[in-house]
Parts: structure tokens; sequence; C-alpha cells
């Protein structure tokens, strides 16, 4: 039973090789790992004791991305490597300027691991979240190298604490320290006797933080919304949008919708295009008319529908709306809340978000809102659109549930300083 966790990455990756020809995200797994080698050979000269953080995918990223930054100012002439598992994340942040080298973690066995810590040589590694990878991580604890889990969460039906989990439980005595979000975590590792265990909260509270300070504005977004309010819809999915056409069909009063949808293929495009209010227009479109005649366009609309085809503004667009729907929630789970509660924004979700605790929190605050159908929905977003005072009240609580949650990468930074020492 020792080895089931070392099966689980190898039937994985025989599994995305035998969908790869049908399916366009095992395609791309399987396509952007060749080469791996050859790229970090090349590199690996400038990235002999990096600091190296490991992500699953953009959220990930831009939840230990606070980590990162400080210990970059802190040692500037430290190299950074950063590694995603999925395709979506190393494609949004292949060419981030902090970073020294952004590739892919190869597929996980013994052997690949120990290769890839041979050449690189880490001084230092953050895994963010939900990342376990047996094969690497025995090479790191092997090697004797600083392995730090950031902003962790665990439940009590992972297989960390099931009967057959001392593998999985192994790969925690394997690092050197466990950063968790919450004290029903610390609890669940006390349990199965994993003490090297800090709550130090959840660090995406600090990025979030850190992009309303930043304070950037969307030029097009400002043209568009004009008056108000707007509904920024973001992350959403087919299912999200079947519930949004229902419940927007019937508010009574002209509807303005910023709309990012979580996929961006083209077929997804023209369902959500069908699905939203009218009139119409692609930010894409508004990027190829002069910014004059976007205001005068966008300006004269009392409803109608911006939608949002590129990467990377859904974080900045928040600050230009009224009022958030965050997807995910009628599907597998709900996509970042704290985005626009930063913004102070009231934030709508679906019904499935149990797992997330920054849903329950939100809830608890009077900043979040779960909805369980489009009924619910259209009441909600009627009050909220048509009432300035309860909005407001809203969203002063999301924002306030977000500044008193914030703090938790100075706590993780000082844990990973005392490894690094005064290297510079």
């Amino acid at each position: 039973m020792a080895s089931l966790a070392h099966l689980v990455p190898a039937c994985y990756t025989a599994l995305v090789h035998l969908a790869a020809p049908f399916h366009p995200k095992a395609r791309a797994w399987v396509n952007g790992r060749r080469g791996l080698w050859e790229r970090l050979e090349a590199k690996a000269p400038q990235l002999q004791g990096c600091i190296w953080m490991h992500c699953a995918s953009v959220g990930e990223f831009e939840q230990g991305r606070p980590v990162l930054e400080a210990l970059h100012t802190a040692h500037p002439g430290r190299p950074i490597l950063v590694t995603f598992f999925s395709p979506s994340g190393y494609e949004a942040r292949k060419d981030l300027p902090l970073a020294t080298h952004v590739d892919y973690l190869p597929v996980d066995n013994a052997a690949n691991g120990a290769r890839f810590v041979e050449l690189v040589r880490p001084a230092a590694v953050l895994w963010v979240k939900y990342e376990f990878w047996p094969g690497m991580l025995g090479a790191l604890h092997a090697a004797r190298v600083p392995t730090f889990l950031v902003s962790a969460i665990f439940r009590p039906d992972q297989p960390f604490f099931r009967w057959y989990g001392a593998a999985w439980r192994n790969m925690l005595r394997g690092l050197t320290h466990l950063f968790v979000q919450d004290e029903a975590s610390r609890a669940l590792l006390h349990g199965i006797d994993i003490r090297h265990v800090t709550v130090s909260g959840d660090t995406r509270f600090d990025r979030v933080r850190a992009i309303v300070e930043a304070n950037e504005e969307l030029p097009t977004a400002i043209a568009f919304r004009g008056g108000g309010p707007v509904l920024v819809c973001g992350s959403t999915w087919p299912a999200d949008e079947e519930q949004l056409e229902r419940a927007l069909a019937d508010q009574g009063r002209p509807v303005k919708c910023l709309a990012v949808p979580h996929e961006l293929s083209e077929p997804g495009l023209a369902a959500t295009e069908a699905r939203f209010p009218k009139p119409l227009v692609r930010w894409s479109e508004l990027e190829r008319t002069p910014a004059a005649n976007v205001a005068a366009m966008l300006g004269r609309t009392e409803a109608g529908t911006l939608l949002v085809d590129r990467m990377g503004l859904l974080a900045r667009l928040y600050r230009h709306g009224d009022v958030a729907y965050v997807g995910g929630g009628f599907g597998d789970g709900i996509h970042s809340l704290l985005e626009p509660a930063a913004w102070g924004l009231p934030v709508i979700f679906g019904p499935h978000h149990s797992k997330f605790a920054e849903a329950h929190g939100l809830i608890a605050a009077g900043g979040g809102f779960a909805v369980r159908n489009s009924a619910e929905l259209r009441a909600l977003l009627h009050r909220l659109l048509t009432d300035p005072e309860a909005r407001r009240t809203a969203g002063e609580a999301a924002a306030r549930y977000v500044r008193e949650q914030a703090g938790a990468t100075a706590r993780v930074v000082a844990s990973v300083e005392a490894t690094l020492g005064g290297t510079r």
C-alpha cells in the first residue's frame, strides 16, 4: 500500500497520453513537456541555488505570488524558478518578469525527481496549497532541500487521513514546514502526528489587497460602466450562464454586464454571447477601435454586455463593477471570491462552495451570498442592483473581511528567510 501514492502520477500520465489525440487540454499537457529537460539543462547554470515555487495553475500561483515577491525583494540576487502542472498556468505566466525561468513540472517519478533536483539545486522550495507529487518530494527530502507547503487546507476525506494513506502521510513528514489556512487543518494534521504546522492564514488575501492598492484602471471598462450599476460575471461556466440568463431576463430594468467566461474558446464565447443582454460587444473588437469612438459607443448604452475575451484582466475589472457573480458554484467549485471582495463588491456564487473557507467567511461577514437556482439569483440581483444602501453595506462587509484576514505572507516569509540566511 505504501506505493499507492506513486501509482497515481503514473496512471494519470498514462491516461493523459491516451487522451492527447482527442482532447486539447491533454494534448497541451503532453506537448508542453516536450523539450523540458533540454530547456532545464540550458538554464541550469543560471538556476543554481534558486528559490523554486511550484503551483498547479494560475490561481495557486497568485496565492503564492506575495511570498515569492517578498523573498525576491529580500534576496534580489537569487534566481527564481516557477513551475506549473497545468498548461493554462504555464501559458498565463510563462513570461513572468520576476522569474529566471518558468516551465512545467516534469512527469512525477523517483528518477525524474532526483534528476530535477540535481540539475537546478534549489536553496528553498515553495509548493502551493494542494500539490503533492511523491517522486519530486522524495528527491527534495533526500537532498535535504528546505521545502514549504504554503496556504494549504486539509479535509477529512483526503488520503492523508484514510487507512490506506501511509505514503501520503510520509510526504507530509518529509516537508520542512506546513503553513495552513485554518485551525481545522492543523487539528487534522495533529491527529496523524504531523506537528511541524503553523496556522498562517491564506496568502491570497495579501495578493488581492496588493491588486487593490495598485489601483490600475482599465479605460475601456470605465467607458462601458457610465453611471452604472454594473454586474461583473467572472470566470463563468455554461452552468452559471444558464442561471444568469434566466435571472437577468426579468429584472424590470436595464442591466449592464461585464462578462468574463472561464473558457475563451470560440464556441464557448459564441454561447456566452447568446445568453447575455444585448447590445453586446467583445473586448477584442474595442481594442481595434479609436479610444474616442469606444467612449461614444459604450457610453450610449443603458444596458448590454461587454464580453471580455482576453485573459489576465478579471482581477482589475472588478474595480469597475458594483456587484460580482463568481462562476463555478453550479459545477465543481467556485473560483476566486477574494478578488471582487477586496474591491468592495457584494459577491454572489452558486451552491457548490462547501470546500471553500472564504465562501463561508464572506457569508458570515455579510458580504457573500450563495444562491441555489435562478429564482434566488433573480431576487438577489434585483435587490443589490436597485438598492444602493444594500449594495454599499454588503460591499463594505466584503472588503472588511479581506482586510481582517491579511498578513499570512509575512508569517511564511519569516520562516523561509531563516533557511536562506543572510545570502543575497
